[in-house]
């Protein structure tokens, strides 16, 4: 019997009990991982940047609808050897919950759930659903890591545009001075969200109208680069009519306003232009091609016990890391108070008061913070700990949150790297130099300037990278070890960067060793 002779009642007979299990699957994954999920969720409702996840779900089911009749003739078959990547999917969940990397427990969901499919359907089934099933991932709230990069690409444009229009200006990283006033590139500015939601829609415009493969991607590409200079011409045009209206217009909610104007303008011509060149028919040329090719494969109907033993040992596979992740949380839950204390004597160098500039690094969520200034002929420099244990989704030494600054009244004028060569090896640190806008001064500056060197110090081992000390902090984790963290800087207020770096060397160079070891007695106080 072919395809074509498929009754109806044929075709619901041999899909139900696999469909059956997929939705069963699917259903105990965001049952077991609710709070993942539900953490995805209150991301969508609360950050504008995501806010475009929440029609995912919806938009997912209607494009596998689409597909109900290219799916008819198929025959489900399931693929046990996927247990395997789901394993690793699995794990994958449970290394980013001990280390507490959100963006990989909601890729893991999301990609388990994806997987659910082709474990259980078949791969003639996942190729059929594969634009459906990679949609999914749009789902996934991750992406703010490109809005520093993204933020200093519009600050550089808007500075050459401003300049190629005879304006002239003055830059501090991502603040501005103009003739009429004082502009910032901040994070609304980026154009993330621009980049996402545009990227998002140009994907599901281009596979809905087109039918070649090269049309597609040379559309999706449009809409990723379209959004950034779009979002370059949209800070040029507010800018200026902020400037020529002597900032009478622009500079407030109205500034919101036009942005979001001129980027519906932007989409909606990219849409049209599109559509000029879409594939009215391609789909339909798509869905003969699936059938005939469904047809010409057809299998044997799948066994109850193979669906069933895939689904069960599925099941055994995704639950585990719940089951161990819930293990560790009732072993961790009474976590010892820290002691930590910043000696009095470093050295040559002496304890004094802290100083008179109103800084210190943005780690709101501290176990513990200490601060002290430490004077010695070479000047004064100030350490600031902020210690960590029993970390969880809200309390974590790394994260998006954790900055140099709050930005008010102090902003980074630049961030790089230095080193330091101190008992016999290299000490990398992150170095950010700040600068303040409340117009105070220092001997020889107009304003004061800080040069801040940060770095992490994970119970040992050492890291001047966000993603360094994630992957140390993972390692630490598999291997049992407790998860206490800090992340330790150091300030020099003097004026000049080069000299405030020999000075902060040199303070290195005398007293890391006991800065370590002051650290590892609160580890070891547990």
């Amino acid at each position: 019997m072919t395809a074509l002779a498929w009754t109806p009642a044929q075709v619901r007979a041999t899909w139900r009990l696999p469909v059956a299990a997929t939705v069963g699957l699917m259903a105990l994954l965001l049952l077991a991982y609710r709070g993942t999920a539900m953490a995805m969720f209150d991301i969508w409702m609360r950050s504008e940047t995501f806010t475009h996840c929440i029609v995912v779900p919806p938009i997912v089911a209607w494009l596998i609808w689409r597909k109900r009749g290219e799916l008819a003739p198929l025959q489900p078959r399931p693929m046990p050897l996927l247990l395997l990547p789901m394993a690793g999917l699995a794990f994958l969940w449970w290394l980013g919950h001990i280390v507490n990397v959100a963006a990989a427990t909601h890729l893991a969901l999301v990609a388990m759930l994806v997987a659910v499919v082709p474990l259980v359907l078949g791969w003639q089934t996942t190729r059929t659903l594969a634009f459906p099933l990679a949609f999914m991932f749009f789902a996934v709230p991750i992406g703010e890591f490109m809005t520093p990069t993204l933020m200093h690409w519009t600050a550089e444009a808007l500075v050459g545009g401003l300049r190629l229009t005879g304006i002239p200006v003055y830059q501090e990283g991502q603040h501005l001075v103009i003739p009429s006033g004082r502009w910032a590139v901040v994070e609304a500015c980026s154009g993330v969200r621009y980049l996402m939601a545009t990227f998002m829609v140009g994907s599901l415009f281009a596979y809905l109208n087109y039918s070649g493969t090269r049309k597609r991607l040379i559309f999706v590409a449009v809409s990723l680069v379209l959004p950034i200079l779009a979002n370059w011409v949209r800070a040029y045009v507010i800018v200026m009519l902020g400037h020529l209206s002597n900032n009478q217009i622009a500079t407030g909610v109205d500034h919101l306003v036009y942005g979001w104007v001129f980027f519906g303008v932007v989409i909606l011509a990219l849409f049209f232009i599109g559509a000029r060149w879409a594939d009215p028919d391609g789909l339909e040329a798509d869905a003969a091609a699936a059938g005939r090719a469904a047809r010409d494969r057809a299998e044997v109907a799948t066994g109850t016990w193979q669906v069933g033993g895939t689904a069960a040992l599925a099941a055994a596979v995704m639950l585990w890391p719940v089951w161990l992740a819930h293990h560790q949380a009732a072993s961790a839950a009474a976590q010892p108070p820290v002691r930590l204390a910043l000696p009095g004597t470093l050295g040559a160098w002496q304890a004094a008061e802290l100083p008179a500039q109103d800084w210190a690094p943005n780690f709101p969520a501290a176990t513990v913070r200490q601060a002290r200034v430490y004077a010695a002929a070479q000047g004064q420099v100030a350490v600031h700990i902020a210690y960590y244990r029993g970390e969880t989704d809200d309390v974590k030494l790394v994260s998006s949150i954790n900055s140099f600054t709050t930005d008010h009244p102090w902003h980074v004028l630049s961030d790089g790297a230095t080193s330091v060569q101190t008992s016999g090896r290299p000490v990398h640190w992150r170095q950010a130099v700040l600068t303040s806008l409340d117009g105070g001064t220092v001997p020889g500056n107009t304003r004061p300037q800080l040069t801040v060197w940060r770095l992490y110090w994970l119970g040992g081992p050492l890291a001047h990278s966000d993603v360094q000390a994630k992957l140390l902090q993972a390692w630490g984790a598999l291997r049992g070890e407790p998860d206490d963290g800090a992340a330790l800087h150091l300030v020099s207020a003097l004026p000049d960067v080069a000299a405030a770096q020999q000075q902060l060397s040199a303070f290195v160079t005398e007293n890391f060793a006991m800065l370590e070891r002051t650290l590892a007695q609160a580890r070891e106080s547990r």
